[in-house]
């Protein structure tokens, strides 16, 4: 994980290598009910293309919405999250996931671009567990 800044705001990066194809990584990052095991919002609604909306259900009492920027099948996903209900949350988040195949599976880039940098410990801490999990279930299957 490494912090940095992408339009004057924190951002945070993170690189996986993982022994699996690029293909098989997608599906795990772009289809609502794999991203659903590893993401740390349930995907209710994903319309795969750029200007589609995602809906994520965040468990307690709303939903989040976001926009898809970028896809790219099998090397980009990315998305902004916005919360239209305004119950506190900084949003406009950024995320993005780029997959680069190599050799042994692929790499797994993931950056995700955020307003406050207060917050970057806590987010850096949720992140490498989202990933560990991202892991597990691409091992477990």
């Amino acid at each position: 994980m490494t912090i940095h800044t992408i339009d004057g705001r924190p951002a945070l990066r993170f690189e996986r290598r993982l022994p699996h194809p690029p293909e098989r990584v997608w599906r795990a990052v772009t289809d609502p009910a794999e991203l659903g095991q590893w993401y740390p919002l349930r995907v209710t609604e994903l319309d795969p293309r750029p200007g589609g909306r995602l809906v994520f259900d965040d468990g307690a009492d709303g939903v989040i919405t976001g926009e898809i920027t970028d896809f790219e099948p099998p090397r980009l996903f990315a998305f902004d999250e916005h919360d239209p209900e305004g119950r506190g949350r900084a949003f406009n988040d950024h995320a993005r996931i780029e997959l680069h195949p190599d050799a042994q599976g692929c790499l797994l880039v993931f950056t995700h671009v955020f307003a406050d940098a207060t917050n970057a410990e806590s987010y850096s801490r949720g992140w490498e567990e989202c990933l560990d999990a991202l892991v597990t279930a691409l091992d477990a299957g």
